[in-house]
């Protein structure tokens, strides 16, 4: 009697076992970054607040999507090139690009290490950011949305610049000063 039975328990632990290996195997999906992201860096000096504003970044999350929601994240790397960031003044942008280093350090990444959702809705990203090649380990609060089909994710990273080793760059032989603390928000969508 149990001998008849072994060979239906057998399929059936064999099935749920492939079932759920091709779950695991195919719920994980790519999506990759949509062009013109919102990157925005905002800072203060002894003359005016500013912005310099990037529309160019490449990217991939690889995530787990419960229709257009995503459930689990688990890797997702943006990076920006250094010079795509623009504040509409040629003068302060090269002062920048000296600053940052642009001639030697490219561009600037976030490449995620853990991701975990919170009751609210949002998520925390911990990971690392490599700016003017330094790089921290980070955590970020990101909103997560959908719109017209695609998951858009907002957030900010405030810092120092002298964190990463950046000079706050100076203008007008350094009567005009940018102050240390600076501010990143971006608007990234995926599809």
């Amino acid at each position: 009697m149990i001998m008849k039975r072994f060979p239906t328990f057998l399929k059936t632990t064999t099935l749920l076992f492939f079932i759920g290996l091709t779950s695991l195997s195919f719920g994980q999906t790519t999506l990759q970054l949509v062009a013109k992201p919102k990157l925005v860096i905002s800072g203060t000096s002894s003359l005016h607040d500013w912005d310099m504003v990037s529309e160019t970044a490449t990217g991939k999350i690889q995530a787990t999507l419960d229709g257009n929601n995503i459930t689990a994240i688990s890797s997702l790397i943006v990076e920006m090139p250094a010079e795509s960031i623009k504040s509409g003044k040629g003068g302060m942008d090269k002062n920048a690009y000296k600053a940052l280093k642009t001639s030697q350090f490219k561009s600037a990444k976030f490449n995620l290490k853990s991701a975990t959702q919170n009751s609210d809705g949002t998520w925390n990203f911990s990971g690392t950011f490599t700016f003017a090649g330094v790089s921290k380990a980070v955590t970020l609060k990101i909103k997560e949305s959908t719109s017209n089909g695609q998951t858009v994710l907002e957030g900010t990273y405030p810092f120092k610049l002298t964190d990463y080793k950046i000079d706050p760059p100076t203008a007008l032989m350094g009567t005009v000063k940018t102050g240390d603390d600076v501010k990143i928000s971006f608007v990234l969508k995926f599809k």
